[in-house]
């Protein structure tokens, strides 16, 4: 039972060493390479399973269950090796005559290694159980376990000379790659010579350890670097398209939103209107008085003050509405929430302001409402219309005062 005892403490590290890999989406979808080392991975899961069975089986000399449970484990310690090549092959990315001898390699042991357990059932070419359930190997296991070594150690001698053609993360990948072949190569030949204990486990486990430590692991830090980089250009990528748009979107004399916006908010509120969805909104429009004597008289530059100046005072009075100037002398704002609920008290608060100011000789801004009606109004452009000739009416009356 120790045999057991050591594959099934070998099973639980290689949960514990490789769960991300097992779970992780990544090594089943996304890279070529991540799905034929979780390929190795499970392949090595399913050799300690069977040779943690073959364990308890073979101390409780139950000969037909061992019988198959060897050739179990001997089908999937081939499988292991050929998912091991695979994986280096797709590590490496090269093509050169000694890899495609290691792929080639690794599909004919495959395939010969189902042939031959095949053929073990009627002739005992690998393995085989005396009288006594005592465990025999065959001719062939021995020429199996020489065509892994093989394999391990030309794949271990290649990523070894290969060493100086890389960067430092590159060289430390090969080293440990060519450490693993040399590890298992070590103890296949050990499990030769003592074939009873469970030597090829512990130098798969080791080999597992060394490069999910020096391989694995670095290659998922240059992944989540990579991520990580991908994620702060689409940020970038994102405030810039902001910074565009907000550009695109703004009065550069006010900062308040320009026509662009202004019509963008046209066209949602008539969408809204047309799904059913608008409830309230309120529309008030402004446009100065005085501003073309002001531009023919004082300049242009005092004429841009003037609007500055009247921006300001509606901002300040609708605090919690978008404001769009949609011409030289004309604003828009947009009601809801708060400011629809409040919109008459601000609006004579506004017009209170404009009278104040019409004393004083400061700028003078008409202004007028008018909100949506359900099932009346069909399209933003009837609300606008009733808020503009009401503006209007107050433009007139305005004048009406310097009279």
């Amino acid at each position: 039972m120790s045999y057991s005892g050591t594959t099934l403490l070998a099973i639980l590290v290689h949960i514990i060493i490789n769960y991300n890999v097992i779970r992780n989406k990544h090594y089943r979808h996304e890279s070529s390479v991540a799905k034929t080392y979780r390929t190795w991975i499970v392949s090595l899961m399913a050799f300690y399973t069977f040779d943690a069975l073959w364990g308890v089986l073979y101390s409780a000399h139950f000969l037909k269950a061992v019988f198959f449970d060897t050739m179990l484990y001997f089908a999937a310690m081939s499988l292991s090796v050929f998912c091991w090549t695979r994986f280096v092959i797709g590590y490496l990315k090269e093509e050169n005559r000694l890899l495609k001898a290691v792929s080639v390699t690794g599909w004919l042991m495959l395939g010969s290694m189902a042939v031959f357990l095949i053929l073990n059932l009627f002739i005992p070419l690998i393995y085989w159980f005396d009288a006594d359930g005592t465990y025999h190997a065959g001719t062939v296991r021995y020429f199996v376990l020489a065509i892994q070594i093989l394999l391990f150690l030309c794949s271990s001698i290649y990523a070894l000379l290969s060493v100086k053609r890389g960067n430092a993360k590159g060289r430390v990948r090969h080293l440990a790659i060519g450490a693993f072949g040399i590890v298992m190569s070590v103890m296949v030949v050990l499990q030769v010579l003592y074939p009873l204990l469970p030597l090829y486990t512990a130098g798969s486990l080791l080999g597992n350890c060394i490069i999910h430590t020096f391989v694995i692991t670095d290659m998922e830090y240059d992944r989540r670097m990579e991520l990580e980089g991908m994620i702060r250009r689409i940020e970038l990528q994102e405030l810039e398209l902001g910074s565009a748009k907000h550009m695109a979107y703004t009065d550069s004399l006010t900062g308040v939103k320009n026509t662009h916006a202004y019509e963008e908010a046209q066209k949602q509120v008539d969408l809204r209107i047309v799904n059913g969805e608008l409830k309230e909104l309120g529309v008030v429009v402004f446009d100065l008085n005085g501003l073309k004597e002001i531009n023919d008289t004082k300049g242009h530059d005092a004429g841009d003050q003037y609007i500055r100046k009247a921006c300001r005072m509606i901002c300040r009075q609708f605090t919690h509405s978008p404001v769009c100037r949609i011409g030289g002398d004309e604003f828009v704002v947009f009601l809801e929430g708060e400011d629809y609920k409040n919109r008459r008290q601000l609006l004579d608060e506004f017009d209170a302001q404009i009278d104040e100011n019409h004393r004083n000789g400061d700028v003078i801004v008409a202004s007028g409402l008018a909100i949506y009606r359900p099932g009346y109004d069909n399209s933003y452009r009837r609300i606008f219309e009733r808020a503009d000739q009401r503006m209007y009416d107050r433009k007139g009356d305005l004048k009406a005062m310097d009279v």
